[in-house]
């Protein structure tokens, strides 16, 4: 990918919606493999990733697989193989985390780096792209200056930066949450996270009082990113990636076609930009983020720290006001819209919050229209006695509408690519030429006498249109040229077969076209890491892992936290989301606040839920947090991942 092109890089769960997300103006898609990827239920074969990547690169969009999980020396092997099993396959690039297969015999196929790897820094962003990654995935919680920084440091011509744009927000820095593993032995790193971050906690302060009573103080908004682009793009982004290896088929068409639409956008007013694929898309819905799963949004760090980035109500999806309660009877309710053009329909998912703000669902069985514009009669799947604090004049939301829902069940976008049609003369007969809007070329011949049309004022009309009928092509017609000395008459069945014989002839030259994405070397002598020491942070979990980062000049490595010889109370997250200042309690806020100067601490603070506690510890230097705690001893119990092995202190050198 060059410097001057945008990849809107779309999730896929499965192979077939990655060919939705292509369909709706993907240039890039990332899917999970049949292991090793961090998201534990999102595998698909290497068969129906071929078929994904043979779609795909019709377009000239892209393939990335997911290999980011940390591995067991165990594992190193079978993930080497994989990784030539998808190569042959096809695929473009492998996404990964652990550095331990640097060190091995991987096949020629692009590396880039996993948000995992935790990229907040140039330095790491330089270091990486020294050793061979060439696409980085950046910190989700970074800044725009932040982000303009690494570009300034790194060969943009070497490597993409990449950068989430939408989707669920992971509360810690990516790699940097190990709470999932402590508690319950399943382990984030590795794929298989519990999501303890959207769980309900009492917020207790050093002298016990509570400051917040079941708050999802963890638990953050989703990211939506639609009114930085430009900013991003100025900044150097080049890869815009949406969250969502776990997320349905309706989310994926319509995110992926919200940011198609803004990204035309942008190419438009920016022409020394180009897309990083072809052909243009169309939609038969208008794309809404709201209408998806969503926590409501936030665009988080990019311009500065913000106050209202946290969900902590709800982890659930709060949808789109709708109207209002406007009577409660034992088997349905009134509703009043927001506005007398609301349409509800039966299956729609609403919602309210109760007295004690907890979101409430409430499923419509039948919606009827009543006499008044505006007011619908609304019969619920469920008993009316269940409903908790339904009463009049409580705000109600839709967070699922079933016209919508069945919209985009349907085929729901078009994608193209325009081409130039020329039909000339031979001797023998008839050649059409197909060019497309890259440039690639192709024709096709016929061996055909002249034949005289019956009327020659009309013949070359009936031929343009003929010849311009591409159908379930993925082409169309930009302009079709007719450089004949003298009107022909073609049976249509030739005419219909030496179109198609063109257009097979260009979608084969598309595909000898298309460069593979080259590897890139690692510089040599290799490149120092920032840091000679590495704790169990740096999620070091094999031998080959391990010989990397001492290569590369890192003289004490600790095992990663999974190898379960951190057994003391340790940082088991790390984030930029601070619970006192979302609280209004940080000392910095307080700064200037008429008695209050110097009375605010960045003490620590609890979370509790159930029996599981956990300390808040601030550290306000760099402005970050970290939730601190200890492994169970019922994890340490289970059977335990196999050990490794590494140097404790530096080791002594000379001595003997």
């Amino acid at each position: 990918m060059s410097p001057h092109q945008l990849e809107l890089l779309a999730p896929a769960r499965t192979a077939d919606i990655g060919m939705q997300a292509i369909l709706h103006g993907a240039d890039a898609v990332y899917i999970g493999g049949p292991s090793f990827g961090a998201r534990s239920t999102a595998d698909n074969s290497v068969q129906d990733i071929a078929r994904l990547v043979q779609y795909a690169h019709r377009f000239h969009s892209r393939i990335f697989v997911t290999m980011n999980t940390i591995l067991r020396d165990d594992e190193l092997e079978p993930a080497r193989q994989l990784a030539w099993q998808l190569y042959v396959a096809g695929v473009d690039a492998l996404i990964i985390q652990d550095m331990g297969l640097l060190q091995m015999d991987m096949p020629p196929i692009q590396l880039h780096a996993s948000t995992q790897t935790d990229i907040r820094t140039p330095e790491k962003a330089k270091f990486l792209q020294d050793a061979g990654l060439s696409q980085i995935v950046l910190a989700r919680e970074l800044t725009l200056p932040q982000i303009s920084a690494i570009r300034d440091v790194i060969y943009t011509d070497r490597t993409v930066i990449e950068f989430f744009v939408h989707g669920a927000l992971c509360v810690a820095y990516s790699g940097q949450c190990f709470i999932s593993h402590a508690h319950t032995g399943r382990s984030a790193n590795r794929g298989d996270c519990s999501q303890a971050c959207r769980l309900p906690y009492e917020v207790k302060d050093t002298q016990g009082r509570i400051i917040a009573h079941e708050k999802h103080v963890l638990s953050m908004k989703d990211n939506n990113q639609s009114e930085n682009l430009r900013a991003l793009v100025d900044a150097g982004i080049r890869s815009f990636k949406i969250e969502g290896r776990y997320k349905d088929m309706a989310y994926v068409k319509n995110i992926t076609a919200h940011y198609r639409k803004l990204f035309d956008e942008v190419l438009s007013e920016r022409p020394e930009l180009a897309p990083a694929s072809h052909g243009h898309c169309t939609f038969s819905f208008t794309p809404d983020p709201n209408q998806n799963f969503n926590r409501e949004f936030t665009d988080y760090f990019v311009q500065g720290r913000k106050e209202d980035i946290g969900a902590f109500d709800t982890p659930k999806n709060p949808g789109q006001p709708i109207g209002w309660v406007s009577k409660v009877t034992s088997e349905h309710i009134e509703l009043t819209t927001d506005d007398p053009r609301t349409e509800l329909h039966n299956g729609d998912g609403l919602c309210y919050y109760d007295l004690q703000k907890e979101l409430v669902g409430l499923q419509i069985n039948r919606a009827e229209a009543t006499r008044t514009p505006g007011v619908w009669a609304l019969y619920p799947k469920d008993a009316m006695d269940g409903f908790k604090d339904l009463r009049k004049g409580v705000q109600v939301n839709r967070n699922r509408d079933m016209q919508w829902v069945r919209t985009l069940d349907k085929k729901s976008a078009e994608r193209r690519m325009g081409v130039w049609m020329q039909l000339s003369e031979t001797p023998q007969g008839l050649k059409l030429t197909l060019t497309d809007e890259a440039g690639h070329s192709a024709s096709a011949e016929l061996a055909l006498a002249w034949q005289a049309p019956k009327d020659p004022t009309q013949a070359q009309d009936k031929l343009s249109a003929a010849l311009g009928k591409l159908g379930d092509t993925v082409f169309e017609p930009l302009n079709v040229q007719l450089d004949l000395p003298r009107p022909w008459f073609v049976p249509p069945s030739l005419l219909n077969a030496l179109r198609r014989d063109a257009v097979q002839a260009l979608e084969a030259q598309r595909t000898l076209s298309l460069q593979r994405l080259p590897r890139a070397t690692p510089v040599q002598p290799p490149a120092p890491y920032p840091e000679d020491t590495l704790s169990y942070l740096a999620n070091v979990f094999n031998q080959k892992a391990r010989d990397f980062y001492a290569s590369h000049g890192v003289k004490v490595i600790a095992p990663a936290y999974e190898a379960q010889e951190e057994l003391g109370e340790v940082s088991l997250m790390i984030t930029k989301h601070c619970v006192r200042f979302s609280m209004s309690l940080c000392p910095k806020q307080a700064k200037g606040v008429t008695g209050v100067q110097g009375t605010v601490k960045a003490e620590p603070l609890q979370l509790i839920n159930g029996k599981e506690k956990l300390t808040l510890r601030f550290d306000c230097k760099p402005c970050e947090m970290h939730v601190v705690g200890k492994i169970k001893k019922s994890v340490l119990q289970a059977v335990s991942e196999s050990p490794v092995q590494f140097y404790k202190t530096r080791p002594v050198v000379g001595l003997h």
